[in-house]
């Protein structure tokens, strides 16, 4: 008997099975669709982050100003963004970044721009409408070249400039009944401004420019902020000159400022972090919690392997006189085994592609769903199911697998039959 044969007789037997055979199918449908769904889910969000960090420089490093021992590994710093570990004793440093450890750190190798930042809040008004905004102090010569925020309008700030500022999207077009514009004034703390920039509109905050405040030369914010010393910083900012040796810089970088600020590791009063140090922690987080679900969802495979394994036993039961009578005309017992083989293998193919179609339905609709609940526009979250060739090939593969290894034994049992009796059996 030809290969071609045997797959067309197996093809017949689940075409014309009885319902007990597509019902079967229906636990694998169920565990393909959940395995694509969370696959394709998990893949969006983690483009999505990508996407997001990868706008607020891979190549920036951000040092804060104070550490928590209490939080423990990837807990958060007073004044600045999480990613540092320590130990457990609740001790909780805070003391401002000083010009020498500016000084300090531009003997480091690899630094290709370093400025120091302040920050805090100020009163801001515009047309009569007064609101507290968040005011930046950056230093004008470095500042354009660290910045991952384009330009909506104007220019960056840049060496000389005084009382002029840069306002970020939010800021400018959104917060005030009437939009700032360029050139426009506005008063901080009752001193007069010109605004010079807008900077584009930014999801990401915080570490970018997009985060919705106020950018100004350094040497002025320390003029309307309070309790801003005149050679303390809030964060040191550094950009790096190679991506590949971050990690080795970062190292780098808190060995020198535990040196020339008389800190150990264990008494460290800062935190390093970094844009790529956040996306490895998301990313392992994000892979972590899908192998997890994942693994919740491939127990209705299982339960389909079973369903499956069910259905053979009762067809071969079924099909006991055609086994005969294929004996009897010649047919070896691996040829038989070939045909409940390929039945099986058939079904579990079939739960795979409806489950494939499925999970990708569900998908769609889930982020469509979801995207639509968290906001719209060009600042809005456009969130994302990403399902690639590898994870449905993946699937498909192991659900054929799965009905193939749930057929062995009812069709190694056919091929055992003997013909006589197969040809007697009522």
């Amino acid at each position: 008997m030809r290969l071609t044969k045997s797959i067309k007789l197996a093809f017949n037997m689940l075409v014309h099975s009885k319902l007990r055979s597509w019902l079967s199918v229906i636990g694998i449908v169920i565990g393909v669709a959940s395995v694509i769904t969370i696959l394709a889910l998990s893949n969006g969000m983690k483009q999505d982050m990508e996407e997001r960090l990868g706008g607020l420089g891979a190549d920036i490093i951000t040092i804060s100003k104070g550490f928590s021992r209490a939080s423990g590994a990837g807990g958060s710093f007073e004044g600045g963004p999480p990613g540092l570990s320590g130990s457990s004793s609740g001790e909780k440093k805070d003391q401002n970044l000083t010009n020498k450890d500016v000084q300090a750190l531009k003997l480091i190798s690899n630094i290709k721009y370093i400025q120091g930042k302040v920050s805090g809040k100020a009163d801001l008004t515009y047309l009569a409408e007064t609101m507290s905004v968040t005011v930046t102090g950056v230093d004008p010569k470095v500042w354009k070249d660290i910045e991952t925020t384009e330009l909506d309008s104007g220019r960056y700030l840049s060496q000389g400039d005084t009382n002029v500022v840069v306002l970020s999207y939010s800021l400018a077009k959104e917060r005030f009944k009437n939009e700032i514009q360029i050139n426009n004034q506005i008063s901080i703390e009752g001193v007069a401004f010109r605004v010079v920039g807008i900077l584009e509109e930014s999801t990401s905050s915080g570490m970018g420019g997009g985060g919705g405040g106020i950018y100004m030369p350094i040497q002025t914010a320390r003029t309307v902020l309070e309790d801003v010393g005149e050679k303390e910083f809030n964060s040191i900012e550094i950009k790096v000159d190679d991506v590949d040796l971050l990690d080795d810089t970062v190292a780098g970088i808190e060995e020198r400022l535990r040196l020339t600020r008389a800190v150990t590791e264990k008494t460290q009063d800062f935190s390093v972090s970094s844009v790529k140090a956040m996306q490895e922690t998301i990313s392992s987080t994000i892979e972590s919690v899908t192998l997890f679900l994942t693994g919740i969802a491939a127990i209705s495979l299982l339960v389909g392997a079973v369903g499956i394994a069910n259905t053979m036993f009762t067809t071969v039961l079924e099909k006991i006189k055609d086994i005969g009578i294929m004996k009897s005309i010649g047919a070896k017992n691996k040829e038989i085994l070939s045909i409940f083989l390929f039945n099986s293998g058939m079904i579990g193919l079939a739960g795979g592609i409806l489950g494939g179609i499925l999970g990708v339905v569900i998908s769609k609709t889930i982020m469509s769903v979801v995207g639509l609940s968290i906001g719209g526009g060009k600042g809005g979250m456009s969130l994302s199911s990403v399902v690639t060739p590898t994870i449905v090939l993946s699937v498909f593969g192991i659900s054929v697998l799965i009905g193939i290894l749930a057929g062995i034994i009812p069709a190694y049992q056919a091929s055992k039959m003997n013909p006589v009796d197969a040809l007697r059996y009522e």
